[in-house]
């Protein structure tokens, strides 16, 4: 990532995932990369989102060696105790709604609260995170997916609403909610056909993408091949 100083370091939450696999192995190959965090739930350390006191404990663990210049958030589930998107109205049930907003927004913006702290100062930082194109409210066609759609809006206000406060104190931070794209991975893989990005190709363009944007003192909400998506 060449707009990152030189000996950047990053880390990359839900690395266990095919999306977050991919992104560690891509900030690992590039050399102007000094080192690569990857966390998820059973890492060491590791972070629960349902648990606060585990991502406030994971965030003091590894703050240790200094600050990070990027943070790539790829947590988030579709599939929830085997249960998928509802699609009409008679589907909806308050647990899951609850359990997918507290997956998909309550649990990242924890991230934000014990990880932005951890960003270094007064040079360019990144905080992408992965949000869905169904977040969109404006974008939003065809209705169903209520819970997820739900939970990726949620989202994003949060996202935008932490980029502003990020933004006072690190006026050179780009904050990002991305679309990877329709992907192969095991979130997916009910839903996509053979067309779908392979989580290497995701990464790569994801990577450049947030490369390329401007910090703006507000979140961004842009697809894989850097097109903006209405919030």
């Amino acid at each position: 990532m060449p707009s990152l100083p030189d000996g950047y370091r990053a880390l990359v939450f839900g690395a266990s995932g095919a999306i977050g696999q991919a992104l560690c192995h891509q900030l690992q190959i590039d050399p102007r990369c000094a080192s690569v965090v990857g966390l998820s739930r059973d890492s060491v350390p590791g972070f629960d989102l349902y648990s606060e006191p585990r991502i406030a404990a994971c965030a003091q663990a590894v703050a240790a060696p200094g600050p990070f210049h990027v943070m790539l958030d790829a947590t988030g589930a579709l599939t929830l105790n085997g249960r998928g998107p509802e699609k009409r109205l008679d589907e909806l049930d308050a647990e899951h709604l609850l359990n997918a907003l507290h997956l998909n927004a309550v649990g990242p913006s924890l991230l934000l609260k014990h990880f932005v702290p951890l960003l270094a100062s007064g040079e360019r930082v990144i905080w992408g995170k992965l949000s869905a194109r169904v977040g969109s409210i404006e974008d939003n066609r065809k209705g169903g997916w209520y819970g997820y759609r739900a939970a990726k809006a949620a989202l994003n206000m949060l996202l935008q609403t932490a980029a502003i406060e990020i933004a006072r104190r690190r006026p050179l931070a780009v904050v990002a909610a991305l679309q990877p794209g329709t992907v192969k991975s095991a979130l997916s893989q009910p839903f996509v056909g053979d067309d779908a990005l392979h989580p290497k190709d995701a990464a790569q363009r994801l990577l450049a993408v947030l490369d390329a944007l401007p910090a703006m003192g507000r979140a961004q909400f842009v697809d894989h091949l850097g097109q903006h998506i209405p919030w």
